[in-house]
C-alpha cells in the first residue's frame, strides 16, 4: 500500500489514476478540486500521493451517489 505522505511524479500520479499524463495536466489546469502540483525545482514537479488517492476515492463516491 502507498503511504499518504509520499510524493508522486506526474507519470506515477497518472498511473495511479489510470489516465495519460496529458489528461493529468489538463485536469490540474481545469478542475478546481484536483490536487495541485508542487514544483520542487525547475525540472521536478510532484503531486502528493495521499491527495491524489483521496481525490480519486471522492470521485468514485460521487459517481456511485449520482448513478
Amino acid at each position: 500500500m502507498i503511504q499518504s505522505n509520499t510524493s508522486s511524479r506526474p507519470r506515477q500520479a497518472a498511473e495511479l489514476l489510470g489516465i495519460s499524463r496529458a489528461t493529468l495536466w489538463r485536469w490540474a489546469a481545469t478542475r478546481h478540486d484536483f490536487p495541485r502540483a508542487r514544483r520542487l525545482s525547475a525540472r521536478c514537479t510532484v503531486f502528493d500521493t495521499g491527495e491524489i488517492l483521496a481525490w480519486r476515492d471522492a470521485q468514485a463516491r460521487t459517481i456511485k451517489v449520482e448513478g
